[in-house]
This record gives C-alpha cells, structure tokens and sequence, in this order.
C-alpha cells in the first residue's frame, strides 16, 4: 500500500493536519466578503473597486488549481504542499498589512495563487494515505472543512471586523500556517509511487506545457472575471463582459484540444473518461452550485427584506454548518458498506425537498424557521460530498491521485462560482418581472388598491398631516410593499429553480457503476 506519511506515523494525525490546511484556504473565499466596506472605507476606494480584493482572489485560484497535479509531480506533493502552505501565510500576512487598496489587489492575488493548492493537495493525501474502505472518513474530515468554512465564514469575518480590525480577516492565516509548517514537514512524506513517477519525470527531463498553462490561465481566468463581474455589468451589454467571455470560450476549447494531444498534459483530462470519475466531476460541480448559490441567497435575503446584520445573518447558516459536522462521521461510516450511488441519490433528494420548503418563506418567517430549513438542506449536503469523492477515486491509480483531485476541486469550485452568478442574475431577474405584474394591478381601476390607499390616507390622517400629505404616503408605502413583496417572491423562484436542479440530476447519479468501496487494510505508517 503506498503512504502519505513518514513511517510510523497515524494516518488519524494526518487526516486533521491536512483537513485544517483547506479550511484555512476555503474560508479565506468566504470571510472577506463581510468586510468589504470596511476594506473600501479604511483605504478610501469606492465600493466597485474593493470588489477587486474578491476578484482577484478567485482569479489566480482558478487558475492554480487545475495545474497542482502537474506541479505537485514536479516538486513533489509534500514539498509543493509546504510551499502552498508558506506562501499563503506570507501573502496572508501582506494582505493584512497592506496600506493601500492597489497593494491589498496584488497581495489577494498573490494569496490566491499560493492557496489554489491546497485543496487538491490535501485530497490527494488522504485518498493515498488511506485504503479505499477507509477513505469514507477521511473524506468526511476533509469534507467538515471545506462545506463548514463558507458557512463559517461570513460570521466569522463579520465578528472579527466588528470586534477588531477587517486586517485580522487575514492576519489569523499567519499562526495557523506556522503550526501547520512544522506538522507538515514533521509529519508527512511523498508515497514511494509518486517519488519513483517524480523522478522518472526528471530524468527524461522536464518538459513544461508553456501553451496548455497560457491557454488555461486565460480561459479560466478571464471566466472567473466574468462571473464575479458579469451582473454587476449588465453582461453582454457590458462590451468588457462580452469580450472577455469570447476569449475565454475560445482560450478554453483551444485548451482541451492541444492537452488531448500532449503525451504529458499540464491537466490530464484523459481521466475524465472514466465513468466514474466524469460523473463524479459533474456531480461536484452541481454541488459547488447549489451550496454556494444557496449560502449567497438565504444571508441576502434576511439582510435585504428582513433587516438582520450581518454577523446575524451569517448565524442563520452556523447551525447547518454544525450538522454538518455531526452528520458527515455517520455518512463516512456508511459510505464503506453502502452503494454510494444511493447516498447521492437520497441527499440530492433531500437537498431538493429543504429547498422547497424554502419557498413557503414569507415576509413574517423568523429566525428558527430558517435556521431549520437550512439544517435540513445541510443534512442533505452531509450525503453528497463524501459519497461523491469516493467514487470518484475508485480505480484512480496512486501516480494520478493528485491530477484527479485537482481536476474534482476544480469543478466544486467552478460550480460555486456559476452558482453565485447564475442566482444573483435570476433574482435580479425574478424580481423585475414580479414588479411589473405587481404594479399593474396597482390600479385605481382595482378595488382591492382603492380600498388599501384609503385605509392608509386615513391612518397617516389620524397621525396628522394634510389629505394631499397622507395621500402621498399611503400611495408611498403600497409600493413600497409592492417592491417587498416582488423580491420576496423572487427569492422564492430562485429556491424552487435549485430545488428542480437538484431532481433532475438525480437519474445521472445511476450512470456510475454499482460498487462499494473496498480494498487492503490500513496502511502500514
């Protein structure tokens, strides 16, 4: 059995270590975005340009991580996850002492693209250093860190920046990532598998895919601008959204053609060929939609129409988050003697029920009710994270463990990132059209409006002011209500538009082959 670690070493030691590694990077996507204001306040840039200090995060993120196989083979994995490791607290500690928002631009990128592999890393450890019936845990600690972190997240950064400074946002990195510095190196150590494919490699010298890297970082990175910015542009009306968007189509199709043709791609897409494991990414990617499309939604919707702070609002969320902790141990132990097939199955059944529930939301809903609806969709996410990854590596040979954890990392997160842009534009959507059959029946011609304006004029009558006066101000509040009552319902359309994703998904679960995981007992440490 090949090893992650040095000999005589608990793989259980391990488990947290790397665990704790891609939490520390998935909550810095989250955390920043609560402080945004202050961020812009403090340098004195506008709200537009602070959102740059998100941007460009994602942006140099996208890009490393479809590529930290490749350079996890050429450095070696512990070396290269060390490296991420140091990196990231660097930049972190620079982001935090940055005197200017331009700087704190370049710092975040720079964090970005020291943080993208920590996730495939962290992945690929623990689907080498344990057996196939024993990955199911593994894979639930890994899991509790990176579904907990953007639940967290917001709360996080929001309490942090109410109590402190938004630079302990990113100041917090820089002991974590000491600690984590000394365990990694103490601690782990290449499989014999990967140091012999390492150094074979370089013996036959190393040949660098300048094209395939340059037609990547622009395809999926100039993807990630037009996500993060296409809504905020209008989208295609928007000439800087509609270019970039062409040249990433064009970069990315370019991009899978010539790593067809390469004998040592950059990004093995040859994996993707595998039943399984081309399942598994599509699977994932719907997961990265829905948990962060649905983490966006449910905290814009308590600040917006019913006036939580946002450190409330991110505490709507922590209760699913903590579920989560509960329940994923639970589905690590089922996942060894279970199909994984129907886990995923009954979670995105699950998930799409709790979203349903979500659309009996109303204007008079209180804080346990959806705090509970989110506990149920969490209980449903508990299904789908380790069941997926474990099929997925079913039948992925040790020397390709980290390509295909970079490949499944990239598709989590690119879901998320078409998730936020795809909710964010249907609400925008969703509550224009509601507005305008609201305001259409918004007719003196309607006796229910005749009989609402009146009651209001003689309120506001009663509490003083002329009739012209009290007029203005009941005609003032019905439309007021109106716009309420339009977002609201658009809210309600994007819950039900997710909850109809997750249904229709489920039949493709079954195009993965039946099986459960199983393989030689632990591995010698």
């Amino acid at each position: 059995m090949t090893r992650s670690a040095k000999p005589m070493i608990n793989p259980w030691l391990i488990a947290p270590l790397v665990a704790l590694a891609a939490f520390m990077e998935v909550l810095d996507i989250s955390i920043a975005n609560v402080s945004l204001q202050h961020i812009a306040g403090d340098l004195s840039a506008g709200q537009d340009e602070s959102t740059w200090v998100l941007t460009s995060y994602l942006v140099t993120n996208a890009i490393v991580l479809p590529v930290s196989g490749w350079l996890s083979s050429v450095m070696g994995r512990t070396r290269f996850f060390v490296a991420c490791i140091i990196g990231f607290s660097v930049s972190s500690l620079a982001c935090g002492l940055a005197p200017t928002l331009g700087l704190l631009i370049v710092f975040r990128a720079i964090q970005g693209l020291t943080g993208g592999g920590l996730q495939p890393s962290s992945q690929a450890i623990l689907a080498d250093t344990f057996p196939p019936r024993q990955r199911g845990m593994a894979f639930a600690l890994y899991g509790m860190a990176v579904v907990f972190a953007p639940a967290i997240g917001p709360t996080l950064g929001g309490w942090i920046t109410d109590n402190f400074t938004w630079r302990w946002v990113f100041l917090l990195n820089v002991p974590v990532g000491i600690v984590l510095t000394f365990l990694v190196v103490s601690l782990l150590d290449d499989p014999p598998a990967l140091v012999k494919a390492r150094a074979e490699k370089l013996r036959q010298g190393l040949k660098v895919d300048y094209l395939g890297f340059l037609l990547l970082a622009a395809g999926l990175g100039l993807l990630q601008v037009v996500l993060d910015k296409g809504e905020q542009d209008d989208w295609f009306s928007s000439p800087f959204i509609f270019w970039l968007s062409i040249i990433s189509v064009l970069s990315l199709v370019a991009f899978v053609i010539w790593e067809l043709g390469q004998e040592d791609p950059i990004v093995d897409l040859h994996l993707l060929r595998d039943r399984n494991f081309g399942v598994a990414n599509l699977l994932m990617f719907l997961l990265g939609f829905i948990l962060l499309g649905s983490t966006v939604l449910l905290p814009e919707l308590v600040q917006r129409l019913f006036g939580y702070t946002a450190t409330l609002a991110g505490l709507v969320l922590t209760p699913g988050g903590l579920s989560i902790i509960l329940v994923m141990p639970l589905v690590g132990k089922m996942v060894s003697v279970t199909d994984p097939r129907k886990l995923i199955a009954l979670g995105l059944f699950i998930c799409a029920m709790a979203l349903l529930r979500m659309t009996a939301f109303d204007l008079g809903t209180d804080y346990g009710t959806f705090v509970w609806a989110r506990i149920y969709q969490a209980l449903g996410l508990s299904l789908l994270f380790i069941p997926i990854n474990t099929a997925a590596f079913l039948g992925v040979p040790p020397d390709k463990s980290s390509a295909a954890s970079s490949l499944i990392n990239v598709s989590r997160n690119l879901g998320g990132s078409f998730g936020i842009s795809l909710v964010i534009t249907a609400l925008s959507r969703y509550a224009q059209a509601h507005q305008t059959t609201l305001v259409a029946h918004a007719s003196p011609l309607n006796p229910a409006f005749r009989q609402s304006l009146g009651q209001l004029t003689r309120d506001f009558q009663l509490h003083g002011g002329g009739a012209a006066e009290a007029s203005a101000k009941a005609t003032g509040t019905i439309y007021q209500m109106i716009g309420q009552q339009a977002q609201m319902q658009a809210f309600i359309d994007d819950f039900r538009m997710l909850a109809m994703i997750f249904l229709a998904v489920i039949p493709f679960v079954f195009i993965m082959k039946k099986g459960v995981p199983h393989g030689p007992g632990p591995a010698a440490h």
